[in-house]
């Protein structure tokens, strides 16, 4: 494993099975087409130091071209040049939770989150879950009113005011 700094540009593709992040991480080194260790995050720019497990040559074909890129998996990510001030504010009071229709949306969210399940004011979740299912998740947890807070790689419900 290499620790390199950089900026990771994620955007999201909808692709066959849905929505997915790809990204582009330019270091000093090169750049990188990013699939792996993004799949929560928000479109935009992130600066920081990278972990990378693995670097290799991918192809695909789209369009009638096939494309051959050089990819990176991320492994662990540590942002710097964020504002971290609403992360350290106090808590707002909670409110009650709003009634949850009797559409058995309970136990389907019970069954895609698993032992993560009850979700509570903030969740963070398992990168070593299959890629699909941490997306699914990862749609579910706005859905249901959360946002995702790069730094510390959680979900925290809420207004981000």
């Amino acid at each position: 494993m290499i620790k390199i700094s950089g900026a990771v540009t994620v955007k999201t593709i909808n692709g066959r099975n849905g929505p997915f992040n790809v990204g582009k991480l330019v270091t000093e080194v090169g750049e990188f087409s990013v699939k792996e260790g993004i799949e929560e995050f928000d479109p935009g720019q992130y600066e920081g130091e990278f972990t990378i497990s693995r670097i290799y040559q991918a192809s695909y074909a789209i369009g009638g071209r096939s494309i051959t890129e050089v990819r990176a998996t991320l492994v662990a990510i540590a942002l710097t040049g964020l504002d971290t001030t609403t992360a350290q504010e106090e808590e707002p009071p909670a409110e009650p939770e709003p009634e949850l229709p009797a559409t058995g949306v309970p136990s389907e969210d019970k069954a895609l989150f698993g032992q993560l399940w009850p979700l509570g004011e903030k969740v963070k979740l398992d990168p070593t879950v299959d890629r699909e299912i941490l997306r699914r998740q990862a749609t579910r947890l706005k859905e249901l009113g959360y946002r995702f807070q790069p730094v510390g790689r959680i979900f925290v419900k809420g207004d981000p005011d």
